[in-house]
């Protein structure tokens, strides 16, 4: 197919006659598609079914240290559910936190308790004139409304397939002690999709900041996330990295089961240094006496293990690897070689992150929504919601059922072609 940047005015001209047309048949069909946020569908949901049947009022609710799990206590969470989730994150039961259903409401309070009370023993961040943070971008819209909801300034940081730009990081964290913390999704990122290299999670374990209070918030979102049993990304384990590097306390290190169970009912954790699960401890006690017991022994009792966890995520991704595979054919087809966008190809994770033509995203999504297509907003990937580029979209393919989502993605690239014509026309 010719490029759109080779054609004359003219054939440009024909090309969007014949684009628009095909628009209006997509509006006649009166959609009402959702590709805007990267949740599991219903079939995914389904998998987990037999967590409802993990526990009855018939069977014993202890576990294997005698702790009824229907009482108060445990202020970390069961030793059986550490187990698993320390597995899951590769890390030492002993140094992981067990939480409720929602690892971003973790964050949430990470942040929170720094701002009020600081890091172990560092000045609490609500009394210091200027705080700030860096944002690998495009990045996750809702890390970016932590920090901004708590006044924290946001450095955009760019993000490349190896993982943010290290050069940038090493300085500015080393060169300004009012940077607290950055915001990481290190394996299949959300929305690229990239996994970070050895060499960038060795550089972070190694981060000289000036700022004593400095953490990286490894937001591990998607670490046993894949979409091919023979093909998989692998990351280095930052908290034994950090360890070796002497920098221990460097990491709040999140994950959850949000995606892997059911989203609203998971269980969450975080893992981290000695030291830094002392200092939230001190805070946790006050907030609660523990957090669902019950939920964590079903976790335990529906996957027995990590090997169990294992196959469990093979089952998902043999539901969702098509829809991805199926979304990267039809760009393929329909936009390759046109040099209007380019686009990422994930071996796990979420999402799809699409680079439309400079001053084209907002304007692609508007007309999305106006055939049916509801996209995530254009900008969101961005601190503030402000891409400067108005080029970056994030594109999300599970949710919808396979039929729905290749309507979806047809008419997302002739929305892309269209808006581009449009713009290389007026230029």
């Amino acid at each position: 197919m010719k490029s759109y940047r080779e054609m004359t005015k003219e054939e440009l001209k024909s090309e969007l006659s014949e684009l628009k047309a095909q628009y209006r048949k997509f509006q006649e069909m009166d959609l009402a598609l959702d590709m805007s946020r990267g949740k599991p569908c219903r079939e995914q949901l389904d998998l987990s079914m037999g967590m409802m049947d993990a526990l009855n009022s018939g069977v014993d609710l202890s576990c294997e240290d005698g702790t009824d799990c229907r009482n108060y206590g445990v202020l970390t969470g069961i030793h059986e559910a550490k187990v698993l989730l320390a597995d899951m994150m590769e890390n030492n039961p002993d140094n992981i936190i067990i939480y409720g259903n929602s690892s971003l409401n973790v964050m949430y309070d990470t942040v929170s308790r720094a701002m009020t009370h600081g890091i172990l023993g560092n000045t609490p961040w609500c009394k210091l004139d200027k705080v700030k943070f860096l944002c690998p971008v495009p990045g996750y819209d809702r890390h970016f409304a932590i920090t901004e909801y708590f006044g924290i300034e946001m450095i955009p940081v760019a993000m490349t397939p190896a993982g943010p730009d290290m050069d940038v990081v090493e300085k500015l964290v080393a060169e300004d002690e009012t940077i607290k913390g950055i915001w990481c999704v290190p394996k299949y990122s959300n929305p690229q999709g990239y996994s970070y290299s050895d060499e960038t999670v060795r550089r972070f374990a190694r981060l000289k900041p000036a700022a004593k209070d400095f953490r990286i918030f490894w937001d591990n979102a998607y670490g046993i996330h894949h979409l091919y049993d023979d093909d998989q990304d692998y990351l280095i384990e930052i908290l034994a990295e950090c360890k070796r590097a002497g920098n221990p306390d460097l990491v709040y290190k999140f994950a959850s089961t949000s995606k892997i169970t059911f989203p609203g009912s998971g269980i969450a954790a975080l893992a981290t240094s000695p030291n830094n699960l002392e200092d939230i401890m001190k805070q946790m006690k006050n907030q609660t006496i523990g957090h669902d017991k019950v939920n964590q022994l079903r976790h335990v009792r529906f996957f027995g293990d990590i090997h169990g966890m294992t196959e469990h995520m093979r089952k998902h991704a043999d539901i969702i690897r098509p829809k991805f595979e199926a979304v990267e054919e039809i760009f393929d087809r329909e936009l390759g070689g046109l040099e209007i966008g380019e686009w990422t190809k994930p071996k796990g994770g979420y999402f799809i992150s699409f680079d439309a033509l400079p001053g084209c995203a907002k304007e692609i999504v508007s007309r999305a929504k106006k055939a049916g297509v509801t996209m995530t907003g254009a900008g969101a990937t961005w601190p503030y919601g402000k891409d400067p580029q108005d080029s970056n979209i994030r594109v999300a393919p599970t949710y919808p059922t396979l039929e729905d989502l290749k309507v979806a993605a047809e008419l997302f690239t002739l929305c892309v072609k269209i808006v581009s014509a449009e713009k290389l026309l007026g230029e």
